[in-house]
């Protein structure tokens, strides 16, 4: 067969039946994100049993609950850039690595101040792996399918978070909190050495960093063998500028930031959500006078929800994903403020953690699909993981929010109307983002063969 000169990497993604291989890095990253959601809800779910065994007052948890979310932010924020630079694989493997082994040393603490230290450490490798895990499969996705596919990806964390609790209600009181942190470290540490063996590059990363064309055709061979034969690739971007920048400099550029900024708000205020009621329903469920073991339960149905994503990425590939996303924070907000309300009732209850759940963690979950799909690979992995990151320190907030209002000894429906606020303030940043950059104009611009790789 005759070599051929040159093709587009995305036109032929675009061509392209999703093949086995694919489906292979979709497998790998969405028990990543799986088990990042598994680490990091965890702590709320044994929190109870640290308030009973180490006599501490619950305002003093408020560290230990945040301290992974520091680490998240952190680890986040670094991760994006190095990724950028030196790949997406070698930062993914080296960080699921680190918040597995920090996972496993969490287990053997014997006080708070030990335990809020080592959740810091695992913060970092759970910060770094979350966007690079969005980064890596979005680049390998064809345009009409990218939301999708990120999207049901990501459900991963939530569906992590949720199976904890429920294996977290039955551990404790037959293994005690210290195995749910076990499970914690050694399953990354297992997924870590299936990554080594089996993870690619980004395909697109290879092409814009100007990796050799056989070590790029060997992979998108795997996809089609028409690969193997050609030559040199190309890669068209979406682009709003002809600046050289990448990374940061790119995501904080004049074309981007408005954008930028609305997502950071929109991720923040999310987190403020999601954290405030997963790492505190557990806790305040027992002050409205439910036993532990059912409010775990029920609190564990809250990030069960997100398996609603997957319906929105499809909607995200034929609509505007900002208005959408809008939309699914705005009933966030309702749903929250509902949760409040039905504390008397446990079948209620159980429905209105789910419905809210549903909504909060489908639009949550559709952030980093927004994000992938709103920088160029030269800033993707750098956007993808500032927005996670500084979305971190609105988990922090929350976190501290609900000790706080707790401290102001506010009743139970009060502070879930207080929690509800953050979700009304993200669908207006997203509207701002949309009237910023309106969707119809992200298909306008596009440079063809902005990255070429020689022979």
């Amino acid at each position: 067969m005759s070599t051929s000169q040159r093709i587009d990497v995305q036109s032929f993604l675009n061509e392209q039946p999703f093949s086995g291989f694919q489906w292979g890095i979709f497998i790998l990253c969405g028990l990543i994100t799986m088990f990042d959601g598994f680490d990091t809800a965890a702590i709320g779910y044994i929190a109870p049993s640290l308030l009973k065994e180490w006599g501490i007052p619950k305002p003093a948890l408020a560290p230990v609950l945040s301290a992974a979310l520091f680490g998240l932010a952190a680890g986040a924020l670094a991760a994006g850039p190095l990724a950028d630079r030196f790949g997406r694989r070698r930062v993914l493997i080296t960080s699921v690595f680190l918040f597995g082994l920090a996972s496993l040393a969490c287990a053997t603490a014997s006080n708070i101040n030990e335990l809020t230290m080592l959740r810091f450490v695992t913060g970092l490798g759970l910060g770094a792996a979350m966007p690079n895990a969005v980064t890596l499969l979005s680049e390998y996705c064809p345009d009409a399918r990218r939301a999708t596919l990120t999207n049901a990806m990501f459900c991963g964390f939530p569906l992590g978070a949720s199976l904890g609790g429920f294996l977290a209600a039955w551990m404790i009181p037959h293994l005690g909190w210290r195995s749910v942190l076990v499970l914690c470290g050694v399953a990354p540490v297992v997924l870590g050495l299936v990554l080594i063996v089996f993870l690619p590059e980004s395909v697109r990363f290879m092409v814009a960093r100007s990796w050799p064309a056989r070590r790029i055709a060997a992979v998108l061979s795997r996809i089609s063998v028409t690969a193997a034969y050609v030559s040199e690739f190309v890669m068209s971007e979406k682009v709003r500028t002809q600046s050289e920048k990448g990374g940061l400099g790119l995501v904080l550029s004049r074309s981007y930031i408005v954008g930028s900024v609305a997502l950071w708000v929109t991720y923040f205020m999310g987190l403020v959500i999601f954290y405030a009621l997963i790492n505190w329903m557990p806790v305040l469920f027992g002050d409205a006078g439910i036993d532990p073991r059912t409010g775990t339960l029920i609190a564990a149905l809250f990030p069960l929800g997100g398996i609603g994503a997957i319906l929105f990425g499809w909607l995200m590939d034929r609509f505007n994903g900002n208005r959408l996303i809008a939309v699914g924070y705005a009933l966030t907000a309702v749903g929250v403020f509902l949760i409040g309300h039905a504390a008397g009732n446990v079948g209620l209850l159980m429905l209105t953690v789910l419905c809210a759940g549903t909504l909060m963690n489908t639009a949550q979950s559709s952030m980093p699909a927004l994000a992938a799909a709103f920088y160029p690979t030269s800033g993707s992995a750098t956007g993808v993981a500032w927005m996670l990151g500084i979305g971190r320190f609105g988990g922090i907030a929350g976190s501290f929010l609900v000790a706080a209002l707790s401290a102001r000894k506010l009743g139970f429906a009060d502070i879930f109307l207080y929690v509800a606020v953050p979700g009304v303030i993200a669908a207006i940043a997203l509207l701002v983002k949309e009237h910023a950059h309106p969707a119809s104009a992200d298909a306008e611009h596009v440079e063809h063969g902005a990255e070429i790789v020689g022979h």
